[in-house]
């Protein structure tokens, strides 16, 4: 998927819409049991340990989600100028950029939630690589 364009405030001001790293921020940090780290100098937010989302695009006016490939889809689908896959490998598993300036309040909450619990049910099951150890251990 191309990459469009967009000047600082654009959409903002053609649609009257749009966040900031600021209501990023503050939307991830209220789900239940988000705490904001770091990983590899940006902002990420956590639950049970392990990234939901981050901002390591915020200079480019991105909020980033951690989502499968599925629901990339569904996203992008229903808002192409809000979602896009982010670059490379990370787009390809579903990794999804959140244009902040086009994105409203109500969006970004749903978005963000299901981030959310996708991290919360994946931290529910055992680690594939700890049962392995486990079996072989076993043995």
């Amino acid at each position: 998927m191309a990459r469009r364009g967009i000047r600082d405030g654009e959409i903002r001001k053609q649609t009257g819409a749009g966040l900031s790293v600021a209501d990023f921020r503050r939307i991830a940090l209220s789900m239940e049991g988000a705490e904001e780290g770091s990983h590899m100098g940006s902002a990420d937010f956590r639950v049970g340990g392990r990234i939901f989302a981050t901002l390591a695009m915020q200079s480019k006016g991105y909020g980033n989600l951690m989502l499968t490939p599925g629901m990339q889809a569904g996203f992008i689908a229903e808002q192409p100028e809000v979602f896009l896959p982010v670059f490379g490998g990370w787009g390809r598993m579903g990794a999804t950029h959140v244009l902040l300036a086009a994105a409203n309040e109500d969006l970004l909450t749903g978005a963000l939630h299901t981030a959310w619990k996708l991290r919360v049910e994946k931290n529910r099951k055992p680690a594939k690589k700890r049962a392995a150890t486990k079996k072989r251990a076993e043995n």
